[in-house]
């Protein structure tokens, strides 16, 4: 296997059948990759029911792929500039992640936006970290500092950090969960985006362990969290399953608006 490719099929290759749990992540990134630090620490301390699997960075020089490599997860580069579109990339992309098996897709700092096709293609099965309260400072172009560049000149008194699913709006996908941050009359965008990085390091594990429990049902716009006791009940009764009837999707419930 090279780091541009999919796993050859061995024993213990990810392609082979495998049980609902533990989750298989797939993360992409692009950049530093401290919320995928974050989700690494939180597999390997049983937080979450799950395993990163592969770790794809658009990036060759992503320190993510390093942090990657460090726990012992496959790191992968797919550069946008060696293929020759947007669609053509996108496609290798759901094909490398369908390779290593992967149930649920985790972006983490990844700067690009994934196109209708993808999407639909993992429909139910991505989520997203986004530095800032959506539906406010997000949208194309906004990521990173730009975020809390835009926050501090607009003033604002609150900012924080969402988890949502993603679907083909960049950053409009349904909302998972928030936490608020304040912004203080002193702060730079350094200051900022290490508060709003701590809140991100903390929810983005909880949002992949409650999907990984069953624990999400996507009702219109809403994303509930279910009850424990609920949750089989949910999945074994009239809910059905977004993304295809894929086993590992977020409920979405119907008959629901």
């Amino acid at each position: 296997m090279n780091n541009k490719g999919a796993p050859s099929q061995a024993p213990g290759s990810p392609a082979e059948p495998r049980a609902r749990l533990p989750l298989r992540l797939g993360v992409l990134v692009s950049g530093r990759g401290s919320n995928l630090q974050a989700i690494l620490d939180a597999c390997r301390a049983g937080e979450v029911p799950g395993q990163v699997v592969v770790v794809v960075s658009s990036r060759p020089q992503a320190y993510a792929l390093q942090r990657a490599r460090f726990a012992g997860v496959p790191a992968l580069v797919l550069a946008p500039g060696d293929f020759p579109s947007r669609q053509v990339y996108d496609a290798a992309l759901a094909d490398l992640l369908d390779a290593w098996g992967v149930d649920l897709v985790c972006l983490a700092g990844f700067v690009r936006i994934l196109g209708p096709e993808f999407v639909r293609r993992f429909a139910g099965r991505i989520l997203n970290v986004h530095p800032s309260l959506l539906p406010a400072f997000g949208g194309p172009g906004m990521y990173g500092d730009r975020v809390h560049q835009a926050v501090l000149r607009s003033g604002a008194k609150i900012s924080g950090c969402t988890v949502h699913l993603v679907d083909e709006t960049p950053d409009g996908g349904p909302i998972v969960l928030q936490a608020a941050v304040p912004v203080h009359d002193h702060d730079t965008v350094d200051t900022l985006a290490a508060r709003v990085a701590e809140q991100e390091h903390r929810l983005y594990p909880l949002a992949i362990r409650l999907y990984a429990l069953g624990r999400l049902a996507v009702r219109g716009r809403r994303v509930v969290v279910l009850d424990q006791a609920a949750t089989g009940k949910k999945l074994a009764g009239s809910a059905s399953v977004a993304g295809g009837g894929h086993p590992a999707a977020a409920v979405r419930e119907g008959g629901r608006s």
